[in-house]
């Protein structure tokens, strides 16, 4: 009985190290990501999403990738602000506003490096649909274990909050050249 226990306790050890270096991977992709390219995952999703189309709301981009209203408002302040983005009225019905990449949102989007979760979707798609499904389950099965039911999570792999007012890192200038 005692052996079981410490087994059990080992492969829950097991089981935590591997979150927690999931976390840290993140971490890391989103880190070097701000670094090397001063963008945060929202900022380069958001980004990705307005340049696959030719007219696109920020209410669009917003069902489009799961993030709030407000979020991606608040993201696209900032990317605007730096000169990648911009809005425009709309000719026929002046309520609404489109989202347009700049030549410089263009520009950076074409140097930005792959998002973390497509190197992921590929390295997925590759394996067996069984494999897939019990990767799933077992996701679901933590999930309700560590109570994060209630968190509501876009299909975006980046740490930390993606709340407005928390987007841009601390001490992280926006090119402004001051």
């Amino acid at each position: 009985p005692m052996d079981n226990k410490l087994k059990n306790a080992s492969v829950c050890d097991e089981v935590l190290i591997a979150i927690r270096r999931i976390i840290q991977s993140v971490d890391l992709h989103s880190r070097r990501l701000v670094k090397q390219f001063g963008l945060t995952g929202p900022q380069l999703i958001i980004l990705r999403e307005i340049s696959q189309s030719q007219e696109i709301t920020a209410s669009d981009i917003s069902r489009a990738i799961s993030l709030s209203q407000a979020t991606v408002t608040g993201v696209l302040d900032r990317l605007e602000k730096r000169g990648y983005v911009a809005r425009r009225r709309s000719d026929r019905d002046r309520r609404r506003t489109f989202v347009e990449m700049t030549d410089a949102g263009n520009h950076m989007l074409e140097s930005a490096p792959p998002l973390m979760q497509e190197s992921f979707t590929e390295q997925f798609g590759e394996l067996h649909a069984w494999e897939q499904h019990m990767i799933l389950s077992s996701l679901h099965r933590l999930v309700s274990m560590m109570d994060a039911k209630q968190i509501v999570a876009a299909p975006m792999l980046t740490t930390g909050a993606i709340d407005p007012s928390l987007e841009e890192p601390k001490g992280f200038q926006t090119g402004t050249g001051k």
